[in-house]
């Protein structure tokens, strides 16, 4: 139970911050060549753009990250505080 939750604590940080780090490397491309990012249809524009947040454009992915995150902890800290059965 532990290892599982280990998984589940780790597995969608790292996930989500790969996704956050893909698309901040083509905000900062398009930035880098005068551009301005649209956040929505996440091209590359001539004309500023509103800012929309990464919670506002894939809330589930965001949330549910979030949640595996926090059931991996629950299953941590159960597996920590459960006892062993002896063999």
């Amino acid at each position: 139970m532990i290892r599982l939750g280990l998984l589940l604590l780790v597995l969608p940080l790292f996930v989500l911050m790969g996704v956050y780090f893909w698309e901040l490397n083509d905000v900062r491309a398009c930035q880098l060549d005068g551009g301005h990012w649209d956040y929505i249809d996440s091209v590359c524009r001539d004309n500023p753009q509103p800012f929309v947040s990464w919670l506002e454009r894939s809330p589930l992915l965001v949330n549910g990250g979030m949640l595996l995150s926090v059931v991996g902890l629950v299953m941590c800290m159960v597996g920590l505080y459960v006892k062993r059965a002896k063999a």
